[in-house]
């Protein structure tokens, strides 16, 4: 091959990488022109933020009604009247392959936006924030210490349960860690007596001990052992989806329609703190 001839090829493979590089980046919105859908990811087992009741198709929840508010504003951003809304169902186990593999265009549970979570998928603006406590049959057990010797329950595979092995190492506790594969069973075993404590974040514990087969046996400890800012997942490296996405929810935000979200899905059990008010606020973006 001349060597002239050998240029011209390799300019043409690298104009050919570069747009591979851009329609990816693009490639959510141009998908969803194409299929008038976007689809959510959404967690069967994970209430009050994203799950699905065996008498309702349909899945549920705060993080679930605010990807739906989503997808109203984004149709309207992207001049995409009739947008519908498709539902991927995922576990803890598999929720981010979902979107890494390109089978669910947004991540609509209770996600933690970590740094090491963002080598695999992008996040949106902050959607809530909470922290992790203890769900215990001792009215007593106000904090890790009192686990020695011990079993608590936690989620399998999630930063919450990271943060108690953590925890739970730094102040020198020696408990025994039960790794639950949903919260439903993390209720029962707390129920059957199996362990004495469940750790997971206080709105989730809140709808278990709601759930429990003996609540007035069951309370809630006070303080917050971990902090836990939520977001949504979404492909990574794809800009234009993500301002797409971040557009939207500064605008929910700010036209309050976030505070009619959060009273429909959380009926009064749960109340915004202080805190939350005031990452609505920070989150409001200027346009």
């Amino acid at each position: 091959m001349h060597a002239a001839a050998r240029i011209w090829r390799s300019a043409f493979v690298l104009a050919a990488l570069f747009a591979g590089i851009g329609s990816a980046a693009a490639g959510t919105i141009d998908k969803m022109r194409a299929d008038g859908a976007i689809r959510i990811a959404y967690r069967e087992d994970a209430p009050p933020f994203s799950y699905r009741e065996a008498s309702n198709p349909a899945p549920g929840g705060y993080m679930v009604e605010l990807c739906q508010a989503v997808a109203r504003r984004l149709g309207e951003q992207l001049k995409l009247p009739s947008l519908k809304v498709s539902y991927v169902a995922v576990t803890a186990a598999n929720r981010f392959e979902a979107i890494e593999k390109g089978r669910a265009d947004l991540l609509c549970e209770p996600t933690s936006a970590t740094l090491a979570r963002r080598k695999h998928v992008d996040f949106s603006i902050a959607t809530f924030v909470d922290g992790a406590s203890l769900l215990t049959r001792d009215p007593n057990l106000r904090g890790l210490g009192g686990l020695a010797g011990r079993k608590v329950g936690v989620l399998a595979g999630t930063t919450t349960e990271q943060g108690l092995h953590a925890s739970l190492k730094a102040e020198k506790v020696d408990a025994e860690v039960v790794p639950a594969a949903t919260h439903v069973e993390g209720l029962a075993m707390i129920d059957r007596g199996d362990i004495q404590a469940y750790f997971a974040d206080r709105g989730i514990l809140m709808f278990l001990l709601a759930s429990s087969r003996d609540p007035h046996a069951l309370s809630i400890a006070d303080n917050y052992l971990t902090v836990e800012p939520y977001a949504l997942a979404l492909p990574r490296g794809d800009e234009d989806f993500r301002l797409e996405v971040d557009t939207a929810l500064s605008h929910i935000y700010r036209s309050g329609e976030i505070g009619k979200v959060f009273d429909r899905t959380f009926s009064n059990r749960i109340r915004p703190t202080e805190m939350l008010k005031a990452l609505y606020l920070l989150s409001s973006l200027p346009d």
